[in-house]
C-alpha cells in the first residue's frame, strides 16, 4: 500500500510543479493551440493557449511509477514495463501530431495513415510482449480469452494457434485505437478529459489492488474467486501514479485552462485505459468504467451516421459536450456535470467488479 501512496504523491508533486515551467517554455517558443474554425465560437479565445501538456503527465506518471515500484521493494515487472511502453509510445505519436499542428498552424497534424501505422506498430509490439515471458506460475501478462470482470471462457485458441495470434493482435489493436480516440474526442473542454481520467484510474487502482489481495498465488482462502492476473501490484502503482499526475495537471488545466494536454495526453491516457483493461482481464468492464468516454464517442458516431443517411443532425454539434455548449450551457457547468457522470460510471464499474467477485464465493 505504501508504494501506491508514494506513487500518487510523487505523480501529483511532479505534475503540479513541472506544468508551470513547461507552460513558460511553450509560451516562450510560441507553441500554442490551433482552434478549429467550425467549433463553438467561444473557443476562439483559447487560440494560442500552450498545448502538449501531456508531456508532463507522461513524465510524472512514469517517474512516479518507477519510484513507487522501488519503494515497494522490487524492480519493474514485465507487465508494468509493457504498460509504460504502450502509454509512452502512443503518447509519442500524439506528440508528433501536436507538433505538426503547431508547425503548420492548422487543426490537422499527422496524416491518418501515418498515425494508424504508428499505433498498429506499438500495439502489436505490446501484444507480442503480453504473450511472452511467463512468470514462475506460467502466466503471461496477457491471455487469449475475452474478459468482462475475469475471463469469460471465450478464447481465440479454439480456432487454432495461428488464428488465435492473428485475432489477439487485431483485438488489442482495436482496443488501443478505440480508447485512444475516445479520450481524444472527450478532450474538448477545459479539464474534462483529465478529470474523467482521474475517476477511471481510481477505479482501476482499486480493481488491480483487489486482484493482488485475492491473487491465486497469495494467501487468499477464496480459491474459487481468486484472480490469476499477472503483476497486479505494478498495475495498481501505475494507476495511482497516473491519478496523481492527472490531478496535478488539472490544477493548471481547469477552466480557464492555462495549458491543454493535446493529443500527447489524450492519446496516452486512452492507451493506458486500453492497456490496464487488457492486463487486468477487464476489457468489457472498461466500457462501463470509462462510460463517459464511450458516450462521447457514440455521440460522434451517431451524428455522422445519421447525417450520412438522412442529412439531418441529431445533435447541434458533436461530440456531445459541444451540443450542450451550443444550447447555452456554460463550459464549467458542462465539465462538472460530465465529471459527475464519469464518477458514477467508475463507481458502477468498480461495484460490478466487486459484485462479480462476491458471486463467485
Amino acid at each position: 500500500m505504501i508504494g501506491l501512496i508514494i506513487a500518487f504523491a510523487v505523480g501529483l508533486v511532479l505534475s503540479i510543479s513541472l506544468t508551470p515551467l513547461f507552460i513558460r517554455y511553450l509560451v516562450h517558443n510560441h507553441y500554442g493551440q490551433f482552434i478549429r474554425q467550425d467549433g463553438p465560437t467561444s473557443h476562439m479565445t483559447k487560440r494560442g493557449t500552450p498545448t502538449m501538456g501531456g508531456v508532463v503527465i507522461i513524465f510524472a506518471t512514469v517517474v512516479a511509477w518507477f519510484i513507487g515500484t522501488l519503494i515497494n521493494g522490487g524492480l519493474p515487472s514485465w507487465s508494468g514495463i509493457l504498460l509504460v511502453f504502450l502509454f509512452v509510445g502512443i503518447g509519442f505519436i500524439g506528440l508528433l501530431d501536436d507538433a505538426l499542428k503547431i508547425m503548420h498552424q492548422r487543426s490537422l497534424g499527422l496524416h491518418a495513415w501515418a498515425k494508424i501505422v504508428g499505433q498498429v506498430a506499438i500495439a502489436s509490439l505490446f501484444t507480442w510482449g503480453i504473450l511472452t515471458i511467463p512468470n514462475v506460475h506460467g502466466r503471461t501478462p496477457g491471455i487469449f480469452d475475452i474478459s468482462l470482470a475475469r475471463p469469460l471462457g471465450l478464447t481465440f485458441t479454439q480456432w487454432g494457434i495461428v488464428a488465435a495470434v492473428i485475432l489477439i493482435v487485431l483485438w488489442v489493436n482495436f482496443i488501443v485505437a478505440a480508447w485512444s480516440n475516445a479520450v481524444n474526442l472527450t478532450d474538448g473542454l477545459d479539464g474534462l478529459a483529465a478529470g474523467a481520467g482521474i475517476f477511471v484510474f481510481v477505479a482501476y487502482t482499486f480493481i488491480s489492488y483487489f486482484q493482488l489481495l485475492q491473487s491465486c498465488w497469495g494467501d487468499t482462502l477464496n480459491v474459487a474467486a481468486c484472480y490469476d492476473t499477472r503483476d497486479p501490484l505494478s498495475i495498481a502503482i501505475f494507476c495511482s501514479s497516473l491519478v496523481g499526475a492527472l490531478a496535478g495537471f488539472l490544477w493548471w488545466n481547469a477552466s480557464p485552462a492555462q495549458i491543454f494536454m493535446g493529443d500527447t495526453g489524450s492519446q496516452a491516457i486512452g492507451a493506458a485505459v486500453a492497456g490496464v483493461s487488457i492486463l487486468t482481464d477487464t476489457e468489457f468492464l472498461a466500457i462501463l468504467i470509462g462510460g463517459l468516454y464511450v458516450i462521447t464517442t457514440l455521440s460522434d458516431v451517431i451524428q455522422i451516421g445519421v447525417f450520412k443517411l438522412t442529412h439531418k443532425r441529431v445533435f447541434r454539434m458533436a461530440p456531445l459536450h459541444h451540443h450542450f455548449e451550443l444550447k447555452g450551457w456554460k463550459e464549467i457547468t458542462i465539465v462538472i456535470r460530465f465529471w459527475l457522470i464519469a464518477a458514477l460510471f467508475a463507481v458502477m464499474g468498480a461495484g460490478l467488479f466487486y459484485a462479480e467477485w462476491v458471486s463467485q464465493l
